[in-house]
């Protein structure tokens, strides 16, 4: 059943974010909805310690979503047009939660 365990030797991951690959034991799991306690159907990226501490650790709630619907504004998303829109629809959306709407 746990084989890997069984044969001394252990699982390595690869950091998403450096690429270097570690033991999994060293490794911190990334979720990219930020709700890595919901474990049930989900398969975590992983982190090495370095680039984790290198993380904001802010909640960010609706992030996804935000990033997607603006994605669909601009012609690149990669482009510093989808920087600009981003934070403007981001301010945008801040400023209705705040106002109540």
């Amino acid at each position: 059943m746990f084989g890997s365990r069984r044969d001394g030797g252990e699982e390595t991951v690869v950091c998403i974010a450096c690429g270097d690959e570690l033991p999994r034991s060293d490794a911190r799991e990334y979720d990219k909805q930020g709700d890595r306690w919901t474990r049930h159907g989900k398969r975590f990226e992983h982190l090495c310690v370095d680039c984790h501490d290198d993380l904001c650790h802010q909640p960010r709630d609706e992030l996804e979503d935000l990033a997607t619907d603006v994605a669909q504004t601009v012609d690149d998303p990669s482009s510093e047009a989808f920087a600009r829109a981003f934070q403007r629809e981001a301010a945008d959306r801040a400023d209705a939660d705040h106002d109540g709407r």
